[in-house]
């Protein structure tokens, strides 16, 4: 089975619920390769919430939305300030057609998912091919080097990512385009920005389509140490 992950720039968080339709689209996208995969079964999404601290009217909010207006099942896999059941958390990581990632601290969510035995359900779920969609910090956790203001609020800095796909990553792009290009020129690297309501996926490491709700991802290229070259990735197929 492929390995994928749906990285989403941002921008359907707690609030969505009250979003306009045309931006569930990337949600309506991950409810349909759920039905693929789950076949005549009932499709169910597992949500980890760990950026979050576990937030659960986040999870309530998750669960609004993918049950509510797509009759899909859900599951939520709490682990913060607790010890985790390897039996029953195997169980639910079981049960899962797509894992859904949340926003919230990305360096608290990878310490935490080291500390509590999480990461290693996580990885044995992408290896065998269970599509993972994640927002925010849920997008950038992947990668190589991420765009994040994990430590300190407010203050932005590059930081390690788990490094299961290649480059470097800032989500909400769209907010954070002036820092974050000024980043990329001064390094003379390449990134990848994801605004709000956009995502990518990439499938075995590649990068693959891509699927709006109003939002682009973009390709940036700061080689040059001048100016930061920025393309529009429109996907492929």
């Amino acid at each position: 089975m492929s390995k994928r992950i749906l990285a989403i720039g941002g921008g359907q968080g707690k609030g969505r619920e009250s979003l306009p339709t045309e931006k569930l689209a990337i949600d309506a996208y991950i409810v349909s390769e759920a039905k693929k995969i789950a076949g005549e079964r009932r499709p169910c999404g597992l949500f980890i919430p760990t950026a979050s601290h576990d937030c659960m009217p986040y999870y309530n909010t998750f669960h609004k939305v993918f049950t509510g207006r797509f009759g899909i099942k859900t599951d939520v896999a709490l682990t913060v300030n607790r010890m985790i059941d390897p039996t029953k958390m195997g169980e639910k990581f079981e049960k899962a057609d797509f894992l859904y990632i949340g926003g919230g601290n990305t360096v608290f969510m990878l310490e935490s998912w080291k500390e509590s035995g999480l990461l290693p359900f996580i990885r044995e779920a992408y290896e065998r091919g269970v599509l993972i969609a994640g927002l925010s910090a849920g997008a950038i956790c992947w990668f190589e080097d991420i765009y994040s203001d994990s430590v300190i609020e407010g203050e932005y800095a590059m930081y390690r990512g788990l490094g299961w796909l290649q480059g470097k990553i800032s989500p909400h792009y769209n907010e954070r385009m002036l820092d974050f290009d000024e980043i990329v020129r001064y390094n003379r690297f390449c990134a990848w920005g994801i605004e709000d309501d956009a995502a990518v996926e990439f499938i075995d490491g590649a990068a693959g389509k891509t699927v709006s709700g109003g939002g682009k991802v973009w390709l940036l290229d700061g080689t040059d140490g001048v100016k930061v070259k920025k393309t529009e990735y429109l996907g492929q197929n």
